[in-house]
């Protein structure tokens, strides 16, 4: 038996952090939104009672250390199951990049061995399980867009934000999140409006939305890494209509209203970075029965 899933990325159109938790996590309030780039998750039974996992992207382990590896031992820890998975991975998404790859990975991983495994479990309860594997996990698993608090596992629906281009470039570089959070010096920099950011959504007001995009992150990530910083200045020139980096970064992405504009955007970014994308914004949340 075989099951397909599609593992798609996310962006973060609003990112604050709160403050530090007493168990060592930042607590978080995120509108995050899955846009039309995604990898494909295969999942077939396999003999024996151990996980595989294949890919052809070097980049993507192969071992207990990808969260598609964590999600499906952890199915296969709590509900006794006596067999094995073979799980392939597709890679489209950016390795380390902001976009929620490997979480999403894992997602996709709960959903499909829900459905191969008749497990009949809830997409809230899938979504519970996965915030034992990573903050991200939670979104990833209902998709679609939403407000993330807590450590990302609390997830509150919103509508489909208005439709649009998504410019995503991401430079030869790998960031360290915990880096990143570690030089946060939360009193010390400006916060994103969520409410607005979220307002503008409900109205589907496009200008609203870019107006309220923002990401605390940004102006640490942006002072470690310059490449970064270039992308974000270059992606302005060219005329995206707001540009932002998503999650710790390094990817930044521009939203572009309409299609001449946006290859415009898309071919002056490929002159100096190879891993860029022209994709939309995915309204849809993910089915779980």
């Amino acid at each position: 038996m075989k099951w397909m899933e599609k593992a798609p990325a996310k962006i973060n159109l609003a990112l604050d952090v709160l403050y530090k938790r007493e168990d060592g996590f930042h607590e978080v309030e995120m509108v995050m939104t899955n846009v039309d780039l995604a990898d494909r998750i295969e999942l077939a039974e396999r003999s024996g009672n151990t996980i595989r996992i294949n890919s052809h992207n070097r980049f993507v382990p192969d071992d207990s250390r990808n969260l598609a590896y964590q999600a499906a031992d952890l199915l296969k820890r709590r509900f006794s199951i006596n067999t094995g998975v073979d799980i392939t991975i597709d890679k489209q998404v950016p390795v380390a990049a902001g976009l929620a790859g490997g979480s999403s990975d894992a997602a996709a991983t709960l959903r499909g061995l829900n459905k191969m495994w008749k497990l009949g479990l809830s997409q809230s309860q899938l979504a519970e399980i996965g915030s034992e594997i990573g903050s991200d996990v939670a979104f990833c698993v209902h998709g679609g867009t939403a407000i993330a608090r807590g450590r990302g596992e609390k997830i509150e629906h919103l509508p489909s934000p208005p439709s649009c281009w998504v410019i995503l470039a991401k430079p030869t570089i790998g960031v360290s999140t915990a880096d990143v959070y570690r030089n946060l010096k939360v009193n010390e920099v400006e916060h994103p409006n969520i409410q607005h950011m979220v307002e503008a959504i409900y109205r589907q007001d496009y200008d609203g939305m870019c107006n309220h995009m923002g990401n605390v992150l940004e102006s640490v990530t942006l002072s470690m890494y310059p490449e970064v910083r270039m992308i974000k200045e270059q992606m302005r020139r060219f005329g995206a209509d707001a540009v932002l980096m998503s999650g710790s970064g390094p990817t930044v992405f521009g939203l572009v209203e309409h299609d001449s504009r946006m290859q415009r955007v898309y071919n002056g970014l490929r002159g100096f970075c190879d891993n860029v994308f022209a994709v939309r914004l995915l309204g849809n949340r993910n089915e779980v029965e």
